[in-house]
């Protein structure tokens, strides 16, 4: 494990700039400040690096080792989801994002979804640079799932759901539709036991810098994304 070094100040409209990762341990709190501006949050993702942080603390930004990913090639579906698939869930793509940052934010532990948060990320949705798949039961969103696109990565940022297994729903079909066009790296930041079960699995830092710089160099379309694109081949 790496020295333990002090993050990087970055001042209230400072240049902008992140350091190199790789450069801070296993943690990952690489910088400190600055805004959540368009072109500062475009950087960070391209550094692979991502805000987190509490209400009335100035921007972290973090770059954790390892870093988790889910292939295509790895997605599990179990027989339950197989099941919930089924129920006739509405899928759509970009239909709501705002409604499910806010939703992801509305959880009773407390969330660093901020206010602030919304604004920037609903910013980037609206200049193309983040998506978002809603699942539906009749009228109402009972799950699903944000992120940021730089090139063929696709960072999923969180999910949510207010139907048992709706957030499983929304990962799954996400990781469908955006390989089917083009992504390469799928990112889920830090590795927990609800991603592992559909196949997410932990990689070296150094190592999903390297896929991300490969994946910063392709295109993936994620625009107009349709209901079709998401269906698996369900086996009985």
């Amino acid at each position: 494990m790496r020295r333990r070094r002090p993050p990087h100040f970055i001042e209230p409209g400072g240049p902008l700039f992140f350091p190199n990762p790789e450069d801070y341990d296993d943690e990952g709190l690489v910088a400190v400040g600055g805004d959540l501006s368009t072109e500062r949050l475009l950087l960070a993702y391209d550094s692979g690096i991502f805000p987190w942080y509490d209400e009335g603390m100035p921007p972290l930004w973090w770059s954790p080792n390892p870093r988790a990913v889910l292939d295509i090639h790895d997605l599990h579906v179990s027989r339950s989801m197989v099941r919930v698939m089924r129920q006739g869930f509405r899928l759509t793509w970009n239909h709501a994002f705002e409604a499910v940052m806010h939703a992801c934010a509305d959880r009773d532990e407390g969330t660093w979804i901020l206010p602030e948060m919304v604004g920037a990320y609903t910013e980037l949705h609206r200049r193309g640079h983040a998506h978002s798949v809603e699942i539906w039961q009749g009228a109402e969103l009972v799950g699903g799932l944000y992120g940021v696109q730089r090139g063929a990565l696709f960072a999923a940022e969180s999910m949510f759901h207010r139907v048992s297994n709706t957030s499983k729903l929304a990962l799954i079909v996400a990781v469908r539709a955006v390989f089917s066009r083009g992504v390469r790296l799928f990112e889920t930041q830090l590795l927990t036991p609800h991603l592992a079960s559909l196949g997410a699995r932990a990689i070296p830092r150094h190592a999903y810098l390297a896929q991300l710089a490969r994946a910063r160099a392709r295109f993936a379309d994620l625009h107009g994304i349709q209901p079709s694109e998401f269906m698996f081949e369900i086996q009985s």
